[in-house]
């Protein structure tokens, strides 16, 4: 299989206030978020990053897309490097996180035209992606209502067509269906499920074991900001299923009972 995406020591610190030096319980006043990740992604496969929150799934995904800069470590996305050839990478990615905020001044119809020319694709070619994807969204009945109006559903609906106005071959979602109703959580899924069919490179994370193991082909467990497991599925579940299998990894790399 050909490589999409290959991660090398990624590693990202932050900066903490008093305030959140004294919530967290923590002497010093720098968090290592991500620590010296690595893994790879293959070209039509659908990777999962599964962990709890906090535990370094964002920040990942937000290095990759190039919208942080590693602290040390580099990843390739479609051959393109993300600290070196950053434009490039943008170029070949579809971005999509549930903190994206539209504004809420404007319509789908407004926000798709403007990504859309952003990404330098011309108009006709741009009136059929939205209307397909409209259509497929149920976004067209809300074209021209302003984003403020907008139900949550419809929001993340009209944050996915966006995130893939350019028709990227590598799709990166973090958290897809957090805070989704379960329709919508639905919509989302069947698309995943689509962009694989369609031979796209699909990279989620989540912190849902039935949507993993339904829709990964492989998968990397992160615990602190670190990778302590990266397999198939298959060999990652094993006869118990994924869930006990990542509580069992859980307790096993943090000594503690869960």
């Amino acid at each position: 299989m050909k490589e999409i995406l290959t991660v090398e020591n990624l590693r990202k610190t932050f900066k903490l206030s008093q305030k959140q030096q004294k919530i967290r319980n923590l002497h010093k006043n720098v968090i290592t978020a991500v620590d010296n990740i690595s893994f790879k992604s293959y070209e039509g496969e659908v990777f999962g990053l599964l962990g709890p929150n906090g535990a370094g799934k964002t920040t990942t995904m937000r290095m990759i897309a190039t919208l942080i800069v590693p602290d040390s470590g580099d990843a390739s996305v479609g051959g393109f490097s993300i600290t070196k050839q950053p434009s490039s990478v943008r170029q070949k990615i579809g971005f999509l996180t549930n903190e994206l905020k539209q504004d809420e001044f404007f319509t789908p119809n407004y926000l798709f035209d403007f990504f859309a020319e952003l990404h330098g694709i011309d108009k006709n070619t741009a009136a059929g992606r939205k209307k397909n994807l409209f259509e497929r969204f149920g976004i067209d009945k809300f074209a021209e209502v302003k984003v403020a109006n907008l139900s949550q559903g419809m929001k993340q609906k009209t944050s996915l067509a966006i995130s893939i106005v350019h028709d990227p071959d590598i799709i990166i979602f973090d958290e897809p269906t957090n805070g989704l109703d379960v329709i919508t959580s639905k919509v989302v899924t069947d698309f995943l499920i689509e962009l694989k069919k369609q031979g796209k490179s699909v990279i989620l994370s989540t912190h849902i074991f039935n949507l993993a193991e339904s829709l990964c082909d492989r998968i990397g467990i992160i615990i602190d900001g670190k990778m302590v497991v990266c397999d198939t599925v298959g060999e990652v579940a094993g006869d118990g299923g994924l869930e006990e299998a990542f509580f069992d990894i859980y307790n096993k790399t943090t000594g503690e009972r869960v």
